[in-house]
């Protein structure tokens, strides 16, 4: 659906993600920067137009801002074409963003009134592309699946402890655990190291994402923490506080990383060799 008139225009062309085929739309779009702003309003429908469903399994386009009639090009990015990905905003910019929209264009606000549901806002940046095909967003999947596969076999030592079931268990016990939380702080401190500044300032619509995981990261450094202090003393573990402990400490990292995946895989999926692998430690 074309968005209303008067406005600076813009083809997104995304890749269906069912059908895997590519589709242009015509939306209007603000400028901001160094970035494009378009708006998944769909005339005030309440469903998501397929346009943003596409960018949110596969956030990379192409886009051509448009010629307007009598060869006046559209905005301060006239007729240009590039590659880049597309991004949601969230929280107070995006409802920032899209008041601007609003006031530039009243038929933006009325599409609001018209549904239930938050009309997104896309942030679209340029020039991340260059064909070759990086994957740092499933480089991410493989080291939480590394680290889920560490604290599952700490479990079991868990369980095998309170069984009884071999002699100097618990050293080895503590040892695993250290190893395991280790590993994972060094993954969290690569990321608010490393990964997180940049994208920061590279997307800057990802603000409450990150400060959701940033949180989350302090929580697990707690729990890690509370977790190596109750295996301190071999002498007065109470084994049945460990497994609870630990239990409740994967039950929260399993939310976290599913979390971090579902907003970051895919557009780590796209940004393209200009980035490193958001890598963890050397696996055991």
């Amino acid at each position: 659906m074309t968005e209303p008139g008067e406005s600076d225009l813009l083809v997104l062309v995304s890749t269906g993600r069912r059908s895997g085929r590519r589709h242009s739309t015509e939306l209007a779009y603000l400028a901001d920067g160094d970035r494009l702003l378009v708006f998944a309003s769909n005339a005030g429908s309440p469903r998501d137009p397929d346009w943003y469903r596409n960018v949110r399994a596969d956030p990379r386009v192409a886009v051509k801002v448009v010629v307007k009639a009598g060869g006046e090009a559209g905005g301060e990015a006239g007729g240009e074409t590039f590659d880049g990905v597309a991004f949601p905003v969230e929280g107070d910019e995006r409802d920032e963003l899209f008041a601007r929209q609003a006031a530039r264009h009243p038929a933006y606000a009325e599409y609001q009134r018209m549904t239930d549901r938050v009309i997104p806002v896309v942030e679209i940046h340029r020039g991340f592309l260059d064909g070759r095909a990086w994957a740092l967003g499933d480089e991410l999947v493989k080291i939480h699946d590394g680290l889920r596969a560490d604290l599952a076999a700490l479990r079991a030592d868990v369980r095998g402890f309170r069984r009884g079931a071999a002699p100097g268990l618990a050293d080895q016990l503590r040892e695993h655990c250290v190893s395991v939380c280790d590993v994972l702080g060094q993954h969290h401190d690569n990321e608010e190291g490393r990964a997180f500044p940049r994208l920061e300032r590279e997307f800057p619509g990802l603000a409450p994402v990150l400060g959701r995981l940033r949180r989350e990261h302090v929580a697990v450094t707690e729990n890690r923490r509370r977790l190596e202090k109750l295996l301190d003393d071999p002498a007065s573990r109470d084994l049945g506080h460990v497994g609870a402990e630990l239990d409740r400490m994967t039950a929260e990292l399993d939310a976290h990383f599913a979390y971090e995946e579902e907003q970051l895989r895919a557009l780590l999926n796209a940004v393209g060799p200009r980035w490193r692998p958001v890598s963890g430690p050397g696996r055991r």
